[in-house]
């Protein structure tokens, strides 16, 4: 019963997947808003530098005064951003790399809604097939996508400038942990909000109401810290706050990660994907017995 479950999870993956790589324009349009984000928000809006002071003023001040300035930059930096001598740049390179997994799973739950105009969805619901394989395979085949373009959006960080110090490939492993449950956590969420919705039409306008406020109210492009106590008190219960979190203490803090904070952040990211993923399934399972 189970080899035939993941039989059919493997099947529905696989159409999914020649779906999206025999469609380039697909990846294109995907890769192409982060790298606008990375390119000219990252470089222009350098929010670390905003603490660091030129060159030409430190040769003006006395020694004893600009080793004070500097252990006070090194320490807002470190409490901001979680060490003194990380750069803004790579800081939002990692963030982008969550967003592309946020828009890859709200744009999942569109294919239910071409499956069900082209008829295929009827043809999955009346073969001898579970129900739940059908949106785990939707599941799997975003999970494979999003890490994939994350991964990709990685690449072009670092032609970019972007700094990667991963300690280990014990912390890589994690960074690519955290990559998959946060895209199975929000695409099971997206495909059980969205699966009563009968047109792409509405899918599109659901994804458009919903991937902005999830983007704004994570640390994606600035630090929780910096912001006002009821945008923080948002961001804490954001599952794609603590995706990203979790890849920048795996890719970009080097040895300096802390290990609290990666069991505290994976822990939470779990618990949010394995809540999401039977919710979803629940869900899910229900509003296809009444397609």
């Amino acid at each position: 019963m189970i080899s035939v479950r993941i039989s059919e999870i493997v099947a529905i993956t696989s159409r999914e997947i020649k779906k999206w790589y025999r469609s380039p324009i697909l990846l294109f349009m995907a890769i192409v808003q982060p790298f606008l984000w990375m390119s000219l928000y990252g470089k222009a809006f350098n929010l670390t530098g905003l603490f660091r002071i030129p060159s030409d003023i430190l040769e003006q001040l006395p020694p004893e005064t600009t080793s004070k300035f500097a252990a006070i930059a090194n320490e807002i930096l470190a409490k901001f951003f979680g060490a003194s001598d990380i750069d803004f740049f790579s800081y939002i390179a990692v963030g982008m790399m969550g967003v592309v997994l946020l828009f890859t799973s709200m744009f999942s739950g569109m294919s239910v809604a071409w499956d069900r105009r082209l008829g295929f969805l009827n043809r999955l619901l009346i073969a001898p097939i579970d129900r739940s394989s059908i949106i785990l395979g939707k599941v799997a085949s975003s999970v494979i996508r999003g890490v994939a373009q994350s991964l990709l959006v990685m690449l072009i960080g670092l032609a970019l400038g972007m700094k990667l110090r991963v300690a280990g490939p014990v912390e890589f492993a994690i960074a690519l942990l955290a990559m998959t449950l946060l895209g199975a956590s929000l695409s099971a969420l997206i495909i059980s909000v969205t699966i009563r919705l009968k047109s792409w039409e509405s899918h599109i306008a659901m994804s458009n109401l919903l991937n902005l406020p999830l983007m704004f109210t994570s640390s994606a492009l600035y630090p929780i810290t910096l912001m006002p106590e009821w945008l923080r008190a948002v961001a804490i219960v954001n599952p794609l706050t603590h995706g990203i979190e979790l890849m920048r203490q795996t890719l970009i803090l080097g040895a300096t990660y802390t290990s609290a904070e990666v069991l505290w952040h994976l822990s939470l990211l779990s618990g949010f994907a394995l809540a999401s993923s039977v919710l979803g399934i629940y869900l899910s399972d229900s509003a296809l017995r009444k397609t």
